[in-house]
């Protein structure tokens, strides 16, 4: 069906205000989207090719590095193009786009991180039963469910967005939003809104529930147990944890500057909220497991050894 806005192009407005350090942007965002790829690339590497590693956990942590790879390459690129582009202007396909890409990591992200949860739940309260409560099958079943369950249930939302005609071409972001561009509409948003509000419940608290359950078991099981086994259960729990914490530190930002009028916040600091959602976590999730997990530590000291032509047996003799 044809799309008979009348606004069919947008004008990502907080670029012009970047205009003065656009180099300096560019070689930043550059640099961050390299790091980023070498880092997840290098994490997801050492996972696929280790065979002791091919565990649920370490399969978990490999997918959260898959989704860290697609939210960085299906945003930074685009956003150093537009940076370097002297119109800021964008098409509505490609804002649409943008939005299901954004959208889709941002979910996927929270259910890799939902099922993370449930993993070390099962890990430290059912130690004896974990290989058949979480075996590599379900495992995969559950990634599965991860991605794809984001996918489709968002495509089915985008369509209201799609429906709409835009009167407004002006974003004050530097990327498109689902919630930003339905306020360009001048057409009734009340189903968008409903459903909206809806989608998030459906898309957000299930996931949400499903760590703070998992945790609250956890620490009842900890809280009961051992020095040595609380010992064991915190180590197990603390990347997860910082990454749940990275996660929702972005979301908070998000939601913020998204939602509300934050003119009198300095330019600076409103583009660093905008873009810690999709920049921070990619960069510091395979930093937090590859630092904190030492079977990933120990094969990515080896693989970087190798890569300098380093020997192990010289490391292991010294």
């Amino acid at each position: 069906m044809e799309n008979t806005s009348m606004v069919t192009t947008f004008i990502l407005t907080d670029f012009y205000k970047m205009e003065d350090l656009k180099h300096l942007y560019f070689v930043i965002f550059l640099v961050l989207y390299i790091t980023t790829v070498s880092l997840n690339c290098s994490l997801i590497g050492v996972i696929y090719t280790e065979s002791s590693l091919h565990s649920p956990m370490y399969i978990f942590v490999c997918n959260l590095a898959c989704n860290g790879l697609y939210m960085s390459t299906f945003f930074l690129p685009s956003l150093i193009s537009n940076l370097m582009s002297h119109s800021y202007e964008v098409s509505l396909a490609y804002c649409l786009s943008q939005i299901f890409f954004l959208h889709t990591s941002g979910l996927v992200e929270l259910n890799v991180l939902a099922v993370m949860s449930y993993d070390r739940y099962v890990a430290i309260c059912f130690p004896l039963d974990y290989h058949n409560r979480m075996s590599p099958a379900i495992a995969w079943k559950l990634i599965a469910l991860s991605w794809c369950y984001p996918f489709v249930g968002f495509a089915l939302y985008l369509i209201l967005t799609i429906r709409l005609t835009f009167c407004s071409r002006h974003i004050q972001k530097i990327y498109c939003v689902n919630f930003v561009l339905v306020k360009l509409s001048c057409t009734d948003t009340s189903i968008n809104n409903i459903v909206g509000l809806t989608t998030i419940s459906v898309f957000m608290a299930p996931q949400i529930i499903m760590i703070i359950f998992s945790y609250a078991l956890i620490l009842y099981v900890c809280l009961h147990s051992s020095k040595n086994s609380k010992t064991k259960a915190i180590k197990t729990c603390t990347p997860h944890i910082l990454a749940v914490l990275n996660f929702c530190v972005g979301c908070f930002f998000e939601i913020i500057q998204s939602r509300f009028n934050l003119s009198f916040v300095i330019f600076g600091f409103r583009t660093f909220m905008s873009l810690y959602f999709f920049i921070f976590p990619p960069v510091l999730n395979p930093l937090i497991y590859g630092v904190s997990i030492q079977a990933i530590r120990e094969r990515l000291v080896r693989l970087f050894n190798r890569m300098k032509g380093i020997s192990p047996n010289c490391i292991t003799n010294k």
